[in-house]
This record gives C-alpha cells, structure tokens and sequence, in this order.
C-alpha cells in the first residue's frame, strides 16, 4: 500500500475495479423499425436521438438497462450513467460491471476523473480511442470500507444533482429568454410597461408593413433611416510582435452573443491610419466577411482598457441620436434581420462571402422610439441578470465538485467522522 494515502485504503488499476464488455457489432441488417433501441455514441453523448432498433436476441452481456454504467473509449471518451431504458449496446462502448468490493456510484465518479488522464494517452489519427488493456496502466485509490465507499458516493451525487438542476434551469431561462425576445421584437413593450398582446387579440394595436404587423407606433423602413452616417470599413495593417500600447480587434471578437474581447492583436507603432479607425465605448460594430452563417454578427464594443481599432473585415455603424445602439444589435441579431443578411452576402465560396454597406443600409428594419427602447432594454437586462446568476452559481458549483472530488478521492479529506457520527 502507499505510503501516501490513508489507512484503510488501497491504489488499484482501473480494470481492476470492474469488468469492461464491449458492445455488439451491429451492422445494417440487424437494423429494424421494432425492439429494443441500438445505443451507440451519438446517444451516449446526448448528440442523436435513437435511430435504429434490434428486435432479435442476443446474451444478456450486450443489454442495458437504466443504471449501468457505459464507458464509450472509441471516437469521444465518455462516462455515463445509462438512464434510457432496456436497449442493446453498440460496439466501442463498454458496459462496465463494477467488482463486488467496488460501490457503483462510486466507480461512476472515478471514471469520470480518471478521464481526463486518459485524453492525454489516446492514440489514433482519426479514431482516438482506449485499450481494454490500457486501463491496467490507470490507477485510482479507494477505501476498503464499503460504508466509506457509498458516504464519498453519495456527496458527489449530490453535487451532481445540484449541477445538473442549475444547467436544466439555466436552459430553461435561455428558452424564456429568446422566446421573451422574440415578444419584444415584434410586439415591443407599450407604456404601462406591459408587452402587448399579439395581432390576432388585439389588431387595433397593428399596423401592416414590409415586415408584417408591427404596433402602429413603430416605424418600418431601410436602416439607413436610423443610422447619422454610412457605415465604414475599417483598416488592417500588419500585426505588430511586441507590445505597442495600442491594440487591434480580430474578427473573432464579434460572436453570436455580441461583443467579446477574446481575439486582440497588438497594432503597429505611429501608424496615421489607425487614427481613423479607433473605437469608443459603445461603437456598434459589424462583421462584413465570413462564412455564410457569421457574416453580419454584431456587437457593441466595450472599451478595452488600452486604444483600440477595428479591422478592415468589419464596419462601424453609427445610429441616429433617436436610436439606440444596445437596441439596434438585438434587432440585427434576430433571426429575421440574419436571414435578410445571409441572402443578400456574396462571394463565390461559401467559406467567404461579404456584405457592402449598401446592403447593411437597405436592411428592412422595424423600431420603436427611443423611450420604448428603452423599456425593452430594461425587460432583457432583467432577463439577462437571472441568467447570469445561475451561470455563476453552476461555474461556482463545478469548482467546488472538483476541489471536493480531489480531496475525497484521494483520502486527503476523510469521509469516516460521518460514519461515525452516524453509526452513534
């Protein structure tokens, strides 16, 4: 035993801790519309759906059922509890049978740790995957007692059931989110503080336009009526090596989310052009070149802390006194204004196509007046701020699993003062 961990515990090989057997090699004529569901990587990963079935028999060794734990170790390497009834493995995925001294749940969570580990080992060019044989080369320690086992199991299921009820209602408040956005796009926000009601209950509140019904007090037009000037391109000279105090944005900084500053260059010492081109908080900005789906992302850009220019491969817009910059980029963020930009791009690759300031200027655009912006800022910031709370609270969670998994499954934090305590 090592001299490293605790008494009462022991280092063990992973194929030590329980028995791995592959799936079934299933191929198209096993493939029917009845039986049990063939489950293969996709449905590990949660990526597909179940596609195929098998209505036939075959030794219980290939059968799953809601619990068993599923090592996929062929193409993505994965630990999963199975939670979707009976159904027959698939091949590269093994069904692990943990040993009769090993708690399940606690097998689950060292798998899971032992993972990343693995990553690091896989081999293949196109196909990275984990020996059977391998896993004698991966060791976890454990403690001996079964009580000790199961405490150390059942804490970090609950933090896996905290997790996992933060993300499902962090997807719901996403799902509200862009539902409640859509609504106030469309339907706006009237002076009560109320969204209205849709056309069809109330169609007095409506008027017909280019873009469908929108509320009488909107106005629908071509952008260039909301904007103080034509948007210009902006400039890209060549990146310097060294720090210069002065920065440039890569196109990687406008996502499907607004602005980021994940993709910063260092611009080059005394160069006159970049005078032209240099931001202030709060510039709207567009992307003119890129792939068919991103071309067209905006975002409002936020200072930087040093000064900082945009590229030659985006646009600046400037809106009227009368609207709103943060507004406008959720306008030109929806799936209305993105599918006028997609249509309108050109270019002879669909890994390049571009859009001119002309087409960002004829983009058939509904708005509100500047109060009624104003309120429906409001409504998404309130929106976004829940959203941003569980976010932190899920981050936050996910730290404390790995540091609590870290101490417990090594022995560095004993879980036996609570058997104890129990046991008394």
């Amino acid at each position: 035993m090592s001299e490293d961990l605790p008494a009462g515990w022991q280092s063990r090989s992973l194929s030590s801790l329980g028995e791995y057997s592959n799936g079934y090699a299933f191929s198209k004529r096993h493939w029917a519309e009845h039986g049990l569901p063939i489950v293969r990587i996709a449905q590990i990963t949660g990526t597909q759906g179940v596609e195929d079935r098998y209505p036939g028999l075959l030794p219980s060794g290939f059968r799953i059922t809601d619990g068993d734990l599923i090592f996929s170790w062929s193409g993505t390497l994965s630990v999963v509890k199975w939670q979707g009834g009976p159904a027959w493995l698939n091949q590269h995925l093994f069904k692990v049978t943990p040993s009769e001294d090993v708690d399940r749940r606690l097998l689950f969570h060292v798998l899971r740790a032992s993972v990343a580990e693995m990553e690091k080992r896989t081999h293949g060019s196109t196909m990275k995957h984990i020996k059977r044989s391998e896993l004698e080369e991966f060791s976890a320690a454990l403690p001996l007692c079964g009580q000790e086992q199961a405490q150390i199991a059942e804490i970090l299921d609950t933090l896996d059931t905290a997790i996992h009820g933060t993300e499902a209602l962090i997807a719901k408040l996403k799902a509200v989110k862009q539902g409640l956005l859509h609504d106030l796009l469309t339907r706006g926000i009237d002076a009560n503080g109320e969204v209205r009601p849709p056309q069809s209950e109330a169609p007095d509140l409506y008027k017909s336009s280019l873009l469908g019904w929108i509320p009488c007090d909107w106005e629908a037009g071509p952008l260039q009526l909301w904007l103080s000037d034509k948007p210009k391109n902006g400039y890209s000279p060549k990146e310097a090596e060294e720090w210069t105090g002065c920065q440039m944005l890569g196109l990687g900084c406008l996502t499907g989310v607004g602005f980021e500053p994940n993709q910063l260059k260092n611009a080059p010492f005394a160069d006159a052009r970049l005078d032209s081109v240099m931001l202030s908080d709060g510039d709207l900005l567009m992307s003119r070149a890129n792939t068919r789906q991103l071309v067209g992302l905006v975002g409002v850009y936020s200072d930087v802390g040093t000064p900082c220019g945009y590229p030659d491969l985006m646009m600046r817009l400037k809106p009227t006194v009368e609207t709103s910059a943060q507004y406008l980029q959720f306008v030109l963020r929806s799936p209305m204004l993105r599918r006028q930009i997609q249509a309108h791009a050109v270019g002879t690759s669909e890994s390049m196509v571009k859009i001119s300031g002309r087409i960002v200027r004829d983009l058939v655009v509904a708005m509100p007046d500047r109060q009624e912006q104003a309120r429906i800022l409001d409504a998404l910031s309130a929106a976004s701020t829940n959203l941003d709370s569980e976010s932190k609270a899920v981050s936050a969670l996910r730290d404390l699993k790995f540091g609590v998994m870290d101490d417990l499954l090594t022995g560095r934090v004993r879980v036996t003062p609570l058997l104890d305590a129990a046991t008394a």
